[in-house]
């Protein structure tokens, strides 16, 4: 039923389980997740598929183009989008339904193992002229819009986005870009800097969360469903503390986190 769509829309796709493994006669539900969160989800999804014998199927990207995608299609049963700014501005387009909090993630700089050029945690440290930055697409995905919100807030949005080498539509892209040494510098959620690929490389320079405030994870569920008791099940499932160990792992705040602290 999904193939043609995904053909269409062209978004990466990843199975929870590997097709070799998958039983013709499952259920097949859809959720629209946001890059950073794919792992998790992933894990998460596993566990639901063996419980419930059905098959998750994982579209991801950024968080706008995946909403996008949702609402031309007309299929799905959830969307996980980076930020909660995402629900507050297409909830009034009817496609959204109830929620659960998975967790939170915060802005952060990320720079180099041992951070070389001793970069303060202070984002006016974008403005180095001595540092190749690159910023989030605030058009494309949750991490560019996260990051405009932070720098918005200190006045210096358009000075960064003017320094920086170029701009990027999603956290992985971001994460690649250091990993090939094109950038110095770059401000994304913190998450991603305890991924196993990203750990050995690469260290998180927290900021003052009354500068970067929590962000809350909403796994939304999408009035498309066919399936509206599994599709709640498994949102108990990625709320409940099973859940909340795996995104604990990846390096996430649970959803017992007070986004004020």
């Amino acid at each position: 039923m999904f193939k043609n769509f995904f053909l269409k829309i062209g978004l990466v796709l990843c199975l929870a389980t590997p097709v070799v493994q998958a039983q013709p006669t499952e259920p097949e539900m859809l959720l629209y997740c946001g890059i950073t969160m794919v792992k998790p989800m992933t894990e998460i999804a596993q566990l639901f598929e063996k419980r419930a014998k059905v098959r998750v199927k994982i579209a991801q990207g950024g968080s706008e183009d995946l909403y996008q995608s949702a609402k031309k299609s007309g299929l799905g049963d959830w969307y996980l989008p980076g930020e909660p700014s995402y629900r507050d501005k297409h909830q009034s387009e009817g496609i959204l339904g109830e929620f659960v909090t998975v967790g939170y993630n915060q802005m952060a700089m990320v720079v180099p193992k041992g951070n070389p050029k001793k970069v303060k945690p202070d984002p006016h440290e974008l403005l180095r002229k001595d540092l190749r930055v690159i910023l989030g697409d605030a058009t494309s995905g949750s991490v560019g819009q996260a990051s405009k919100h932070v720098l918005d807030t200190l006045g210096i949005y358009p000075k960064v986005v003017k320094a920086s080498a170029f701009l990027s539509p999603d956290s992985r892209s971001l994460m690649n870009a250091m990993r090939k040494d094109e950038a110095d510098l770059t401000m994304n959620w913190r998450a991603t800097g305890f991924f196993p690929e990203n750990s050995a490389k690469f260290d998180v320079i927290d900021l003052d969360t009354r500068i970067a405030k929590p962000q809350a994870l909403l796994l939304i569920l999408l009035k498309s469903t066919s399936n509206a008791t599994q599709a709640k099940a498994f949102m108990t499932l990625a709320a409940a503390e099973e859940g909340q160990a795996i995104f604990r792992k990846y390096g996430f705040l649970d959803n017992k986190t007070s986004p004020g602290k």
